[in-house]
């Protein structure tokens, strides 16, 4: 790919913020990710957010629940977007592996993400 992958985190309340603020000390890389929240709108505000979010742009949506209004919006209005890709269950290990992995296609830098997401729960 020639441009780099934008990482859109869409959850409730104030959780997108502090994942993003998060795997931006984690990694020291800033301005991957975009965070989102549903708070204070209704369903169609949440997707114009998600939608200026994205803008147009190659680009990996992590979502908090794989139900709920964050994940309708983004699948209402980017399902048949072929440029981005929607990973649900968002944590923190699967997003530090997405800001250094942001060269590869939506659909491989999703799988990749998913899968450092899923490696790291653990019950010690």
């Amino acid at each position: 790919m020639s441009e780099e992958l934008r990482g859109v985190v869409v959850c409730h309340g104030p959780l997108a913020a502090a994942l993003v603020q998060s795997a931006e000390q984690i990694s020291g890389l800033s301005g991957a990710l975009i965070a989102v929240s549903n708070t204070g709108c209704d369903r169609e505000a949440l997707e114009d957010r998600v939608i200026a979010a994205v803008n147009g742009h190659p680009a990996v949506v992590f979502v908090d629940l794989p139900s709920g209004s964050c994940l309708v919006a983004v699948l209402k209005r980017l399902r048949s977007e072929q440029l981005v890709k929607v990973v649900t269950g968002v944590n923190l290990a699967m997003l530090v592996d997405f800001v250094f992995h942001r060269s590869l296609s939506p659909a491989e830098a999703a799988g990749r993400a998913a899968a450092a997401g899923e490696k790291s729960i653990k019950v010690p």
